[in-house]
């Protein structure tokens, strides 16, 4: 059994609560200042508290799971042993910010919400990545291993980018709407779609471009769709929204190498 405690029961916090109780093998131990926040993960949990240090005490692996201008408090407020792991989730906090702070081997990592389905897409800095890590971020979904001069782009692909499917999984929904089915059934229909287009870029060997053209029949109905798409400025305005996110986070960083 791995002994989790996660500090900060917001979407990612919880996110990994649950992902951690359906897959098994963790004691999970949940500490935010919010009851209502406790409340909502004590189904996924051993133990919920309000007390950091008590969370943390003989917790394999703690994950810091909160906005960037709390970590520095919350860091404070924990004293963790070289023993101990500590993983950071936020967003444009330097592991060197991090490490500072505390005797416990820190690894910063990019996770996405999509943990609490198994599914989550998550970029961790290669320093530092013991096998207790890999393990429990494979149990919730996929990582890769990155230079932590790339977690600025990552925070933005990775870590926004569900927002930015849903955006457009809304888009589908609406245009099926819009032509005669009812919300459930174009929900279902472009949600399992982008679902399983997913599947097929990551095990499919062909290119994205190659597996458009297997999609795209001579005189079908898919060119059609895709003639619209590349003479519009549909991919510069996905591209822009990365780079808009890609900007925050580096401001986020230079906000704590300031501090």
């Amino acid at each position: 059994m791995v002994y989790v405690s996660i500090i900060g029961c917001g979407n990612m916090g919880s996110a990994l609560a649950e992902g951690l109780s359906k897959a098994g093998g963790y004691s999970v131990t949940a500490c935010d200042l919010d009851p209502d926040a406790r409340e909502r993960v004590a189904d996924y949990c051993e133990e919920t508290t309000d007390d950091p240090a008590a969370a943390t005490a003989g917790a394999d692996i703690v994950v810091v799971a909160v906005k960037p201008d709390i970590v520095g408090p919350v860091l404070d407020s924990i004293d963790l042993s070289p023993e101990q792991t500590l993983v950071s989730f936020a967003a444009g906090v330097r592991r060197e910010y991090v490490q500072a702070r505390t005797d416990a081997t820190v690894v910063r990592v990019m996770p996405n919400i999509a943990a609490a389905y198994g599914d989550m897409a998550a970029a961790a800095v290669a320093e530092d990545l013991s096998d207790e890590v890999r393990a429990m971020l494979g149990a919730v979904g996929s990582f890769v291993e990155v230079d932590e001069s790339l977690m600025d782009i990552a925070t933005a692909v990775n870590g926004s980018g569900p927002a930015f499917v849903f955006y457009l999984l809304e888009a589908m929904k609406d245009a099926g709407i819009e032509s005669g089915l009812n919300p459930e059934q174009a929900e279902v229909l472009a949600a399992q779609t982008f679902k399983g287009a997913g599947e097929i870029v990551l095990q499919d060997d062909r290119s994205v471009d190659e597996l458009i053209d297997a999609v795209c029949s001579p005189n079908g109905t898919t060119i059609e769709g895709m003639k619209v798409l590349r003479a519009s400025d549909a991919d510069t305005a996905v591209m822009d929204a990365v780079e808009a996110a890609r900007k925050r986070s580096v401001e986020l960083a230079e906000e704590f190498r300031d501090d």
